[in-house]
């Protein structure tokens, strides 16, 4: 906890050189470049943010969560977390954190998911498959190239028996991650927008993302 009250310390909201506010439900997307450090925050609390990464001059590299939570030695994103990318190299590193309940295993809600989970009566809401999907097109992409993702701010406990059940987000207002790319990245977010399960408090709202330089 110190080294995160020093890292936020340091940086302030005036010295941003980018900061982008994303309504419940939707998507965004944005480069980050290699030094600079990325903001996520949860700004009304228990809000899941479904992310994905991809090297930004070669999209064919992106964020693998197998080589991650390998190389992590563990199933959960945290502090100290390096991002790994199917090619085995590091993304970015996380080094704020001030939840410390990140999940990379559930996966990101789909209208099929939803209509095996809750019923057909769920088939067409929004989801965030759909969200990464009109993102991942802007920069000519496809379905194909979407990939197991981060969930940050996600509760998602798993017993040692292998079992996972998404739970109420432990997440307060206002809380964040902070990520340093380690090359430029192309950053895919989805608002999630799951209002049958207790990822967003049955609530989806707004979010923030802001980004700095890296120092000289």
């Amino acid at each position: 906890m110190t080294d995160f009250i020093k890292t936020s310390a340091s940086r302030s909201l005036e010295n941003a050189v980018q900061e982008h506010f994303i309504p419940a439900e939707a998507p965004w997307s944005g480069i980050v470049r290699k030094g600079q450090t990325i903001r996520i925050e949860d700004s009304y609390g228990q809000q899941a943010i479904d992310t994905l990464f991809y090297r930004a001059d070669d999209f064919a590299e992106r964020y693998s969560s197998q080589d991650t939570m390998r190389a992590q030695g563990g199933a959960y994103i945290g502090a100290g977390t390096k991002i790994i990318s199917n090619e085995g190299n590091v993304m970015l590193v996380m080094t704020a954190d001030s939840c410390g309940r990140h999940d990379t295993s559930a996966g990101a809600c789909s209208c099929e998911s939803n209509t095996v989970r809750f019923g057909h009566g769920t088939k067409y809401l929004h989801a965030c498959r759909d969200n990464f999907v009109i993102e991942v097109t802007k920069h000519g992409m496809s379905k194909r190239d979407i990939v197991p993702n981060i969930n940050f701010f996600m509760n998602v406990p798993i017993k040692p028996n292998g079992e996972m059940t998404i739970v109420d987000g432990i997440s307060a207002p206002g809380d964040y991650v902070e990520l340093v790319a380690e090359m430029d990245v192309l950053c895919v977010i989805s608002n999630c927008p799951q209002i049958n399960n207790p990822c967003n408090g049955f609530d989806p709202t707004p979010i923030r993302v802001l980004i700095w330089d890296g120092e000289d």
